[in-house]
């Protein structure tokens, strides 16, 4: 079958148009994504080398009576994300005015102070200096994230959001897997392990900082802002704002959520390993790589998915298989022998850990196809204006999200329920929040249909897809092969469409369902009813004045011979009302 011809006006040209097709790897040989990309690394990296080595100190090294080596990752974490909810909002605010590059770099500065004092908290092994600068590296990563998510739409074409969201998520991981990784080993070493960690986290500072220099400008999207220092009002505000676009705001709260059900998982991974499976810190370590590269796998798939555009139908099938998952670990996980604690080596040789390894592989990577997507449209749909607060929101969001979680966790472990039984909770309660979701944002379900259905009912290419306008209203106009047309094209289309079609249509089982939930304009002859074929142009009017897409089908009815048939005349009303509500308003 073949996609229907379409035509769309007026069409926008978008920035970076050479750009828009190019594979996602290939962004790493840009200077405008390259610089960037390893700067947000080895700053991800230098965050967990420095976290984990402490936490290990703390642990196994130091014998402080005022932190037990239990609360010790409990307290580092809830100081880490202190900054998040004390900080977020104005930290959007300073993204929005000021040069985002400028900003990187400041941050990137900071960076460099702060790993000079805790080099100094590490030779000296002074703790109460080292939570210090647990809670300035939460700040510095509080000022970093606005930033990393509003630099990208800004210099990434729209068509290349989420290859470029696909890969910093990637490489967040691997960073936050290679720092945690490379802390606990040097912080072990004898005698010198504290002098290295000291060294280490200074010169990753110092060649973020070096990187930085390279990321081009990106200018202040709103230089004239005026800041509001008081992080309380200015946070109510933020959270207003970003429900001013309730997609924008439904899919903040779905990637929170994607936070809350990760950090079940994270915060479990040490006593999952130690108390169900049996197996000891290198299990653990060997759970957190398999997770890890899960969500990279999941993120880098999302660009390939999605033929290179912001497809959240990818979403529910994240979601589902986030569910399916955890559910399946549960169930793996029940029955194992107690046996005497296993290194990493006897671990493996288990067939029934296979499983295990593989559910934690799977749910990660559906995760990840789950979350870049929706930042990607946060991203796209977010005004320009003021896209690092909406961002900042989404930070605020995530850490109240997985606070509830650890709360949650914790009172589940109270009542007496086992780790498993945690993760089974979990997965049910995935399903049930996205479910809620998706009929919510009904948007997120339709494209999911139109994505299987293009994927493995209908096969089908797409080429011109770069005349559909990345932004502002257009008119696409196309011909009437089957009933199946409007389905590929919400496929096809970058941008959600506004269909105007015949009433009849509506009538006609799961499709007719389908087209009510798309907010598809019912038409009418004018001859048989005329208050429904003025209402019908009244709506779509109202589409384009809202600058969205809107469809029609102009030759009437289904061509039966597969030429084009004469159009009528309803679009060039649409049109002409539309022209001359523009040179109205000017």
């Amino acid at each position: 079958m073949t996609t229907p011809a379409a035509a769309a006006a007026p069409a926008t040209s978008a920035p970076h148009e050479a750009n828009a097709h190019a594979n996602q790897f290939a962004l790493l040989k840009q200077r405008r994504f390259a610089p960037f990309f390893w700067t947000q690394f080895t700053g991800a990296a230098n965050d967990n080398l420095f976290k984990f080595a402490f936490t290990v100190m703390v642990t196994y090294q130091l014998q402080l009576s005022w932190m037990p080596p239990a609360m010790a990752g409990l307290v580092i974490g809830a100081l880490f994300i202190l900054p998040f909810l004390l900080f977020s909002a104005t930290s959007g605010q300073l993204t929005d005015k000021f040069d985002k590059t400028k900003m990187i770099r400041f941050v990137k500065n900071l960076e460099i102070a702060i790993m000079l004092l805790a080099a100094w908290g590490f030779v000296r092994a002074d703790a109460v200096t080292l939570l210090a600068c647990v809670f300035l590296m939460g700040l510095h990563s509080t000022l970093f994230g606005p930033v990393k998510f509003a630099y990208l739409p800004q210099v990434l074409d729209a068509r290349e959001l989420t290859g470029g969201n696909g890969m910093v998520e990637m490489g967040t991981f691997v960073a936050i897997l290679l720092g945690q990784v490379a802390g606990g080993l040097l912080v072990a070493l004898p005698q010198i392990g504290h002098t290295t960690v000291a060294v280490a986290c200074v010169l990753l500072a110092l060649v973020g900082r070096g990187v930085a220099q390279a990321i081009p400008p990106a200018p202040a999207t709103d230089p004239g802002l005026v800041i509001n220092w008081n992080p309380i009002s200015e946070t109510w505000r933020n959270l207003k704002l970003a429900r001013e676009n309730i997609v924008v705001f439904r899919s903040l709260l779905g990637i929170s959520w994607m936070w809350f059900f990760g950090a079940v998982f994270l915060s479990q991974f040490p006593s999952f390993a130690k108390e169900v499976l049996h197996g000891d810190e290198q299990v653990a370590s060997l759970l957190l790589v398999v997770f890890s590269v899960g969500i990279g796998v999941g993120s880098l798939l999302c660009e390939t998915l999605g033929r290179r555009q912001v497809e959240i139908g990818l979403v529910p099938l994240g979601a589902i298989g986030m569910s399916v998952f955890a559910i399946d670990l549960y169930f793996a996980s029940r029955g194992l022998p107690h046996v005497p604690e296993m290194g990493i080596g006897a671990f493996v040789h288990q067939g029934a850990h296979w499983r295990v390894m593989a559910d934690l592989a799977l749910l990660s990577m559906f995760a990840g196809l789950y979350s870049v997507p929706m930042y990607a449209l946060i991203q796209l749909r977010s005004q320009p204006t003021h896209r690092a607060r909406i961002i900042a929101a989404n930070n605020i969001l995530n850490a109240l999200f997985m606070i509830g979680s650890s709360v949650i966790a914790g009172a589940l472990l109270g009542a007496g329920f086992t780790i498993p039984q945690i993760f089974l909770f979990t997965g049910i309660a995935n399903a049930v929040v996205a479910f809620y979701i998706f009929m919510l944002v009904p948007e997120y379900m339709l494209r999911f249909v139109a994505w299987v259905l293009s994927r493995f009912v209908y096969r089908f290419d797409i080429k011109g897809d770069e005349h559909i306008p990345t932004d502002g209203a257009a008119v696409l106009v196309c011909n009437h092969v089957s009933f199946i047309d409007a389905v590929l094209l919400m496929a096809a289309s970058p941008r959600p469409i506004r269909f105007i079609m015949d009433h009849r249509i509506f009538k006609v089982p799961v499709l007719g369902w389908l087209f009510k939930l798309a907010k598809a304009i019912p038409i009418a002859p004018q001859k048989e009813d005329p208050a429904a074929y003025e209402a019908a142009f009244a709506k779509a009017l109202d589409v384009l004045r809202e600058g969205d897409l809107l469809a029609i089908f102009p030759e009437g009815a289904i061509t039966r011979d597969g030429t084009l048939q004469p159009f009528k005349g309803g679009v060039m009303k649409i049109v002409e009302s539309a022209r001359a509500k523009a040179s109205s308003r000017r």
